[in-house]
């Protein structure tokens, strides 16, 4: 063991930080399954910032409500000095629960399918823990509890609103239903896509659906932008620079017998390149309406930048490495091949700091659904996991400062 790893391992013994762990547990299991019960949707975690807010000062936290409309931002240790932040976030999904568990959504059409109850809980778990030992800090430890991850927004207003001033060094945990619980995956370099959000309106002209050649399809049109976008990224984008552009939404029509004049289309692009990311927008838009015209039709084109690539910090990536092969043991510590497509605000947080990410195994023993799907049932041993590597983390990064 390397004498960072025995320092670090003494100083978790001399807290007496195992203990405290064990002592505290049910107590996250409880507040999860609160959070899990009554979810909130993105800048609307009113209740879950209070709640946040309440345990926080109970601990001795310095908390600010309100940061970035519904977050809350806290704070230990001196009142200067070298600062690592942690950013968990808070809000739920507009989906309707299926698990059948006893503490399942009480309110209709909302769900936390993404595990944001369960980041919350991480984030709490870690004040707990650090809380009697303020005044042995070796720095300063901030809290940002996000809100409005879901619609990549939260990260922007909790930075307008300072959130991450003075901040040194920035650390983030995401669940992770491929990996199975008690393990974590880290990665340094790319971790997440850049992503956009992208509206497509197709113009025709309406007319009888018994005389279409005297009219202009935009229904038929529309089919050929979702396909021919699809075939254009094949032929022309280089294949070693992947890009996908996926349509979840369609509107248009407005009877069964009359040809539409009008779709709208909403999607989204994700891409691993920033460069390639950068010059998207143009592309999308002079392909749309090279389609558009070819059928007779027209186009308008918007796109909106939701979050650049999460680029994890390599030097940070090691330290929550070792931190968490100290606590879980070399075999439960993976090194993700691959990065995701999905995309993350932390990105955002990012842009005048370094951080890193990882990911949290919840899968039990029956697996685990996909996250964002309405059967989603994280296993709970991942609280301690979470706990104890950001913990560590946190405590080995201020100890370094020395």
């Amino acid at each position: 063991m390397s004498p960072a790893a025995t320092a670090s391992t003494d100083l978790w013994q001399a807290l007496a930080l195992e203990g405290a762990l064990a002592e505290a547990l049910p107590q996250w299991i409880g507040l999860r399954r609160h959070l899990h019960a009554h979810p909130e949707l993105s800048g609307e975690e009113h209740q879950s910032a209070a709640l946040v807010a309440g345990e926080l000062r109970q601990w001795g936290w310095r908390v600010r409500e309100g940061v970035g409309r519904t977050g809350v931002v806290a704070e230990l240790g001196p009142s200067h000095g070298p600062l690592a932040a942690l950013r968990v976030d808070m809000d739920a999904l507009p989906v309707e629960e299926r698990t059948g568990l006893a503490y399942a959504s009480t309110r209709q059409g909302l769900m936390h399918a993404c595990g944001h109850d369960l980041h919350t809980t991480l984030g709490l778990g870690v004040a707990q823990l650090l809380a009697p030992h303020a005044d042995r800090l070796q720095g300063r430890v901030r809290l940002l509890f996000q809100p409005a991850e879901e619609i990549a927004q939260g990260a922007s207003w909790m930075v307008a609103d300072g959130a991450m001033e003075g901040v040194d060094a920035l650390f983030g945990v995401h669940v992770f239903p491929s990996l199975p619980v008690g393990t974590i995956g880290v990665r340094s370099g790319g971790l997440t896509a850049a992503a956009g959000e992208l509206e497509v309106e197709v113009l025709g002209e309406g007319g009888h659906g018994a005389r279409p050649h005297q009219s202009t399809d935009a229904i038929w049109i529309a089919a050929k932008v979702v396909s021919g976008l699809q075939e254009a990224i094949s032929r022309k984008l280089d294949a070693l620079h992947p890009v996908v552009v996926s349509f979840g939404r369609i509107e248009g029509g407005k009877a069964f017998n009359v040809i539409a004049d009008h779709v709208r289309l909403l999607g989204t692009v994700r891409c691993l390149d920033p460069d390639v990311h950068a010059q998207l927008p143009g592309w999308i838009e002079e392909t749309v309406h090279a389609i558009c015209r070819g059928y007779g039709g027209e186009a308008r084109v918007r796109y909106r930048c939701i979050a650049p690539p999460v680029q994890n910090d390599p030097e940070l990536t090691d330290l929550v490495e070792e931190a968490a092969i100290e606590r879980l043991g070399r075999a439960r510590v993976l090194r993700l091949e691959q990065p995701s497509l999905g995309a993350e605000d932390f990105a955002m947080l990012l842009q005048d700091t370094r951080g890193t990410m990882f990911r949290l195994g919840v899968a039990g023993p029956q697996g685990c659904s996909p996250l964002h799907s309405n059967s989603f049932d994280p296993d709970e041993g991942a609280l301690a996991v979470g706990v104890q590597v950001l913990t560590l983390s946190l405590l080995r990064w201020l100890e370094r400062q020395r």
